[in-house]
């Protein structure tokens, strides 16, 4: 069987990273190998740039270098070569985070992004290496803002204020409208389990699960 690419996208607090454990867990019930990752992160190099990520001060294109720098060697090290073993590979983010939260949130030049994006996602099985689907979770930044309200410690990203998670959202929404045919929208606003039912009607659609 061929390799699967799902990621999980949305603003912090849209209920998105629940998801993963469940559908890998779904996978695996029809024989499946799965590998699960996160971004950024996902290797020991690209998890010691995530922590300079949420936590440095730095300005928008640093940041955007930092999170394609840890997502090439996400890519390298991790992506492709569970790809290429025929893994379904489950991310909680990936560039479309990028696009929301530095193109949308830091209101960072989209167009730049999108020269990082062709650059550092060209790989030997793929001129441009896009996930198969993205899962995205839509919630009101304030209903989110509530969620996230004393769960943990926020980093510098989850402290925003919520004209920047409306930012973000609307980062998202505008990546979600150029590639239509990838994203699948899911209302986070629900309870966990039509979620999940949501989730699932998602990738069945896909013929990825029976």
């Amino acid at each position: 069987m061929s390799g699967v690419f799902i990621t999980f996208e949305g603003i912090d607090g849209a209920g998105k990273s629940s998801h993963v454990q469940s559908l890998a867990d779904e996978f695996r019930a029809q024989g499946r190998s799965v590998t699960v990752t996160r971004e950024p992160g996902g290797t020991p190099l690209a998890e010691k740039l995530r922590t300079l990520a949420l936590n440095d001060a730095m300005d928008g294109l640093t940041e955007a270098l930092v999170m394609f720098a840890a997502r090439r060697d996400h890519l390298m090290q991790v992506i492709e070569p569970a790809l290429a073993r025929g893994d379904v590979v489950l991310c909680d983010r990936f560039t479309d985070a990028t696009f929301a939260y530095q193109g949308g949130g830091r209101e960072f030049d989209w167009d730049v992004l999108v020269q990082l994006e062709r650059a550092v996602q060209a790989v030997p099985a793929s001129p441009l290496r896009e996930p198969d689907m993205t899962l995205l979770f839509e919630i009101d930044p304030q209903i989110a803002a509530q969620r996230l309200s004393g769960a943990r410690v926020p980093d510098k990203f989850e402290s925003q204020p919520a004209e920047f998670f409306a930012r973000v959202a609307s980062g998202y929404d505008r990546r979600a409208r150029e590639s239509a045919g990838r994203f699948a929208r899911i209302n986070g606003d629900q309870p966990r389990e039509a979620v999940w039912r949501d989730v699932v009607a998602a990738v069945r659609a896909k013929g990825w699960l029976k």
